[in-house]
């Protein structure tokens, strides 16, 4: 932790041939704990030195256990994610160098869960169940290998897809995403100089930490890291992760990815994500179907985990009109994700619909993790205080804040919107509507087809950041 980093005395041994640490080849142990210098890691490391992806565990909680269900109810389903960078106007392909991006997506490629990663997931407890992971999905997991890819380049963006059974290509996502991240952010820091980084990371460390405590004077703060997938960098988050912990104590309550979880005796945090519902509606034959598409997957994810992790995300085909249509059922799971309204418009929205219901909001529970930051956190904070339980997943403000952080100004480390979504089910194209029509997703003709079915009602336009 920070603390033993600040205050423990530090030994230094020298390294053996061949690993990484410092120019100097010294290495400072805390308590058993290495600190990465990261200024002097960015400036020496290599591919060998640092592969992005490390290990599959490198990945958020809900892609294991939306994978556990995927396999239960949907094994033969072939669907195909893509990379949608929002921020168009970064293009990645005159940025980031080809080669380089196949090497590291052939080395995720090449990577399995260790017998040790394997052996946590089966015995580790999650949401107080010490079993979440069945014995016959961790036999699976041991055999499984990332897919192939499809990768070219277009109008100065790469064209990355991922082809083939929903059980392999949703286990992309958070790796693909993280590659293309933090190769941006490789190349952008390539040409500084080793004290232009000093500068640069001792900013951003300065920037976080000033975040940290101001959030850590909020009263019944519940704060997690959902940083993975746009991340400066895997050491960066690890160093986020750290700062947050030692900073928040109890009301940093964990962090989505799994092996920073496992590294860091950590709670893993996740539910699900769109492309439950996306997949779903791309599956119905008709009108009829498509409108209980949402509602029969979250049907079969709480026959998967029973009275764990019933949080929805209501916003896929729009908030209205999933509270408008919900079975009765709905209105007894814990909570609510919402992800594309303003959160304080979503959250009134959802205290207004629970009543209706006979529920209490009070004892309900809502998600904030939407480009979220130490401004909306502190205001969404305050303004449901004693209204509804609510937690936040700080995302890419936390772990890709670098904005204003160069010491001569000119590296363009500013966080882009990119996204990795599923486009086609078993050769249907599939649809995500969200709440800001800015966020989108799929071919024209069926988002006209699905407005006619979910309606447009609570669709805003708001500019998307990250």
């Amino acid at each position: 932790m920070l603390a033993d980093v600040v205050t423990a005395p530090i030994l230094s041994i020298p390294l053996s041939s061949g690993t990484a640490c410092s120019q100097s080849r010294v290495c400072p142990i805390v308590y058993g704990m290495t600190v990465t210098d990261i200024a002097t890691r960015t400036y020496n490391h290599g591919f060998r030195l640092d592969p992005i992806v490390r290990s599959l565990l490198d990945t958020d909680f809900y892609k294991l256990l939306m994978l556990q269900m995927i396999r239960e109810f949907y094994p033969n389903e072939h669907v195909t994610f893509s990379v949608i960078n929002r921020s168009r106007y970064v293009r990645l392909a005159e940025v980031i160098d080809e080669g380089e991006l196949r090497a590291q997506l052939d080395h995720a490629r090449s990577i399995a869960f260790s017998k040790k990663e394997l052996i946590w997931l089966a015995g580790n407890t999650f949401y107080g169940e010490t079993q979440m992971f069945t014995p016959d999905f961790i036999n699976w997991l041991a055999a499984f290998r990332l897919p192939e890819y499809e990768l070219r380049k277009g109008d100065g963006q790469y064209e990355l897809h991922f082809h083939g059974p929903w059980t392999h290509t949703t286990m992309w996502e958070i790796p693909a995403l993280a590659i293309l991240n933090e190769l941006r952010s490789r190349q952008v820091t390539r040409g500084l100089g080793r004290f232009a980084l000093d500068v640069l990371y001792a900013r951003a460390k300065a920037k976080l930490w000033g975040k940290l405590e101001r959030l850590r004077k909020l009263d019944g703060l519940r704060l997690s890291d959902f940083g993975t997938r746009r991340r400066h960098g895997f050491l960066w988050q690890r160093w986020c992760v750290e700062a947050a912990k030692e900073a928040l104590g109890p009301a940093f309550t964990g962090t989505s990815n799994v092996l920073l979880a496992m590294d860091g005796d950590l709670e893993a945090i996740g539910t699900n994500a769109h492309e439950l519902p996306m997949v779903a509606a791309a599956l119905a034959d008709d009108d009829a179907a498509l409108r209980r598409a949402p509602y029969r997957i979250l049907d079969q994810w709480r026959h998967t985990y029973g009275g764990n992790l019933l949080v929805a995300l209501p916003d896929a085909f729009g908030t209205k009109a999933f509270l408008r249509d919900a079975p009765e059922w709905v209105a007894d799971w814990t909570g609510f994700r919402p992800d594309s309204l303003p959160p304080i418009a979503a959250g009134e929205e959802s205290i207004r619909w629970w009543p209706q219901k006979g529920r209490d909001p009070r004892e309900k529970l809502l998600v904030f993790s939407d480009g979220m930051d130490a401004d909306s956190i502190e205001e969404t904070q305050r303004h449901f205080a004693g209204r509804v339980r609510v937690s936040f997943g700080w995302g890419t403000n936390l772990t890709n804040d670098f904005v204003g952080c160069s010491p001569d100004g000119t590296a363009d480390l500013d966080p882009i919107s990119i996204v990795c979504k599923v486009i086609s089910v078993n050769g249907r194209p599939a649809v995500k509507l969200s709440d800001n029509p800015e966020k989108a997703t799929g071919e024209p003709s069926e988002i006209e087809r699905y407005l006619r079915v979910f309606g447009h009602a609570g669709r805003v336009h708001s500019p998307v950041q990250v």
